[in-house]
């Protein structure tokens, strides 16, 4: 995987923590060092759930290496299909971020929340390349998610909106773009 094709996943898999960032930064008016907290957890769990994934995919390699592009394409077609519906949606979700003693606890769950697809993503991942190459990926998708927490901590705090539909659809064509390549390269190229 080039460096261009793991940083657009990167972005992909990173669209909701942008809005998630914006939205929690402008409801709590939130100072810089809090910003800071809350992009450090909500990179976390970008980073740990593809690694989760990828080591499950790597241990499932040897059961299903006959068609393991197949289970990586259909991995990122869906979350690629489900982002791009999300995306078409007319109606709004009313996301709803409120601030509360609890602070390390709602940040902890919006990182898990937005995270979840970077599981199936590194699953895809562990079954179609070595372990050191997805270790690369997963560090890069870690950096990205947090410069990306860190951008919408700013945009928040400047009520400057996020085209959220807009986002959900670029990011879902991606993520099948990126299937498709890795179907196309194990059925034409090996």
């Amino acid at each position: 995987m080039t460096f261009i094709e793991t940083l657009l996943l990167a972005l992909a898999l990173c669209v909701d923590t942008l809005v998630v960032s914006t939205t929690t930064a402008f409801h709590e008016k939130m100072r810089w060092h809090r910003g800071l907290l809350l992009a450090a957890i909500l990179a976390f769990p970008q980073f740990a759930f593809p690694l989760l994934g990828a080591f499950i995919g790597d241990m499932a390699r040897s059961f299903i290496e006959a068609v393991d592009h197949w289970v990586a394409f259909g991995l990122l077609a869906f979350i690629g299909g489900k982002m791009i519906v999300d995306g078409i949606k007319k109606e709004e979700e009313k996301k709803e971020f409120s601030s509360s003693r609890y602070l390390l606890l709602n940040y902890s769950m919006l990182g898990i929340a937005t995270s979840i697809d970077g599981l199936a993503v590194g699953i895809g991942l562990g079954l179609d390349m070595p372990m050191n190459t997805v270790l690369w990926v997963v560090g890069v998708i870690g950096v990205v998610t947090f410069l990306v927490a860190l951008l919408g901590v700013f945009l928040g705090k400047r009520n400057i909106p996020v085209p959220e539909r807009t986002a959900n659809i670029i990011a879902g064509i991606v993520l099948i773009g990126l299937g498709v390549k890795i179907l196309i390269e194990h059925l034409f190229f090996q």
